[in-house]
C-alpha cells in the first residue's frame, strides 16, 4: 500500500480484504470468488460534519422495522443539523443498549439510484454535545449483499433530500454478478 494513502484508503482496502476473505463477510462464498471490491464515491471533505448535537429531543424508544419484517428497539438520542451544498438537512442520531456508538441510519436523494436504495449506516462517538460524521464512511448494511441478513431500516426521520455523495455506492454484484 503506498505509504501516503490517506486514512480512509487503508480503511476501504481493509474493508474489501475483509469482504474478500473472511467467512463472516456479508458476502455469499460466490460473491466473495468473483468480488473486485466494493464501489465508492471519491472522497469528499465537503461532507465531513462537525456539529453541536440538539439533546431536546424525544428520548423515547423508536421501532424500527427490518428488512426482514422484525423489529429493533433504539432511542432517540439527539439532532444534528448541517448543510449540503447550502441546502439544509438534518439527522437523528440513535442510542441502543448495545451500543457504546451512537446509530445514523439515513436515506438520501441518491439512495436507489447510485447508492443502496432501503439506505446507508454510519456510526459516530460524540464528544459531549459535539460530533463529527464524516460520510465518507457511509455503508451499506448487509442485507445489501445478501438479503437473509436482516438490517434497520432508516425511518422517515432519517430521510434527506438531499444527495450525500460519499461512502459507498449500490453493490454492482448484489447477485453474485459482476455487472
Amino acid at each position: 500500500m503506498n505509504v501516503t494513502a490517506s486514512e480512509l484508503k487503508r480503511f476501504r482496502a481493509e474493508k474489501d480484504h475483509v469482504f474478500a476473505s473472511d467467512p463472516h463477510s456479508p458476502l455469499t462464498a460466490d460473491q466473495r470468488h468473483n468480488f473486485q471490491g466494493l464501489a465508492y464515491f471519491d472522497e469528499n471533505p465537503q461532507l465531513v460534519i462537525h456539529a453541536g448535537i440538539d439533546r431536546e429531543v424525544d428520548p423515547e424508544e423508536v421501532r424500527m422495522g427490518t428488512s426482514s419484517g422484525e423489529e429493533q428497539v433504539y432511542h432517540r438520542y439527539g439532532l444534528v443539523r448541517f448543510r449540503v451544498d447550502d441546502q439544509p438537512a438534518q439527522l437523528m442520531l440513535y442510542s441502543s443498549e448495545d451500543s457504546d456508538e451512537l446509530f445514523i441510519p439515513f436515506r438520501d436523494a441518491t439512495s436507489g439510484h447510485e447508492t443502496y436504495g432501503a439506505g446507508r449506516y454510519l456510526e459516530v462517538h460524540a464528544h459531549g454535545d459535539d460530533l463529527t460524521i464524516d460520510f465518507n464512511y457511509a455503508y451499506n448494511p448487509n442485507c445489501a449483499y445478501d438479503p437473509s441478513w436482516s438490517c434497520p431500516l432508516p425511518p422517515t426521520e432519517n430521510w434527506l433530500k438531499v444527495p450525500i455523495r460519499a461512502g459507498e455506492k449500490t453493490f454492482a454484484a448484489g447477485h453474485g454478478a459482476i455487472s
